[in-house]
């Protein structure tokens, strides 16, 4: 059979940045490029820029495009193709994305949560390869989470993607902007770390304090894992208590999906080595109904290119199922 000429493109479109990448089907990367998405200036000119950059993937390939994918920043409504995001892209409410690119291009174009589309990318060709059933958690600004069986996501109900960055946690703990108290992300995400440390460290003493000469609004996560990395005491109680928290998140999401593998990424996670003992102690601690200290830990491979790669399999599939139809 002659190998199937044509490229799937994947666009990552974030709060700051939108990226898009050429790739064969065999998911090598042949050329991608980003910019600033300037999303305050509207969705207008965010299309705009979208359509400059797929101009120049096109220029640079000379190949004809099979298909589009998008991994977006949410929420989103997926079957009408729409971006529903007043939060990371100002002024992008119940906007329109799929369509302007298929009338622009004649071509299947997809919609997909960033979370599920990084998801997606690690499944192809990165951590996720060889694994039945996956789960990713993303945890950096907010908690993302998605699970992949047999290289498709899991959906909910009416095509909704769950929220696994919301299990409940600690019933008493801090108020998150989704109603719940307690929840994952409202414990571990990086905000919720800063903010965390920034109680503890009223009147007190210590590396927090110092670096900061009292201003304990400059203290952020990346802070706190420095200090706790050369030995501060009170910086390692944080990181321990936060390490638990994540335990517990993911013995939640085990006992509902008991996955081979977890895929851990985003930028709390560039601290894993300092998170792992008291991750897997709390794993081990919840191991005597299911196995969950032998679920796979894995860090994801892709980095930042993840959500593009998987917009771009997320296009493929797509394009596979419609020429079948």
């Amino acid at each position: 059979m002659e190998p199937m000429l044509g490229i799937f493109i994947g666009i990552d479109l974030g709060g700051t940045n939108v990226r898009a990448g050429a790739f064969n089907p065999q998911g090598e990367l042949i050329y991608s490029t980003e910019t600033p998405i300037e999303a305050a200036r509207g969705p207008q000119v965010g299309l705009e820029t979208i359509y400059a950059l797929l101009e120049n993937v096109l220029k640079e390939t000379q190949q004809p495009v099979l298909a589009i994918g998008i991994g977006s920043t949410g929420p989103l409504d997926r079957e009408r193709g729409c971006i529903q995001n007043p939060f990371t892209l100002p002024g992008w409410e119940d906007v329109d994305i799929v369509s302007p690119l298929v009338q622009k291009y004649g071509v299947t174009v997809t919609l997909e949560n960033d979370a599920d589309a990084a998801a997606l990318g690690e499944a192809w060709i990165g951590a996720g390869v060889g694994a039945e059933r996956f789960v990713m958690v993303t945890i950096g600004t907010g908690v993302g989470f998605a699970f992949v069986i047999n290289g498709k996501l899991y959906r909910g109900m009416g095509g909704e993607h769950p929220e696994g960055g919301h299990v409940l946690v600690d019933p008493s703990g801090p108020v998150c902007y989704c109603g719940a108290r307690g929840c994952l992300e409202s414990l571990v995400s990086g905000p919720a770390i800063a903010a965390y440390a920034q109680t503890l460290v009223l009147n007190q003493t210590g590396f927090l304090t110092e670096q900061t000469n009292g201003d304990f609004s400059q203290i952020d996560a990346g802070l706190v894992f420095s200090g706790a990395r050369i030995g501060d005491e009170q910086c390692q109680e944080i990181v321990n208590t936060i390490a638990e928290y994540i335990g517990l998140g993911l013995v939640s999401i085990i006992m509902l999906t008991l996955p081979d593998r977890i895929v851990l990424t985003g930028g709390v996670i560039r601290s894993y080595d300092l998170l792992e003992p008291g991750i897997k102690r709390v794993l081990k601690q919840h191991s005597l109904m299911i196995p969950a200290d032998k679920v796979e830990l894995h860090l994801a491979a892709l980095g930042q290119t993840a959500g593009m790669v998987g917009a771009a399999r997320a296009a493929q599939m797509k394009f596979q199922e419609t020429s079948y139809e």
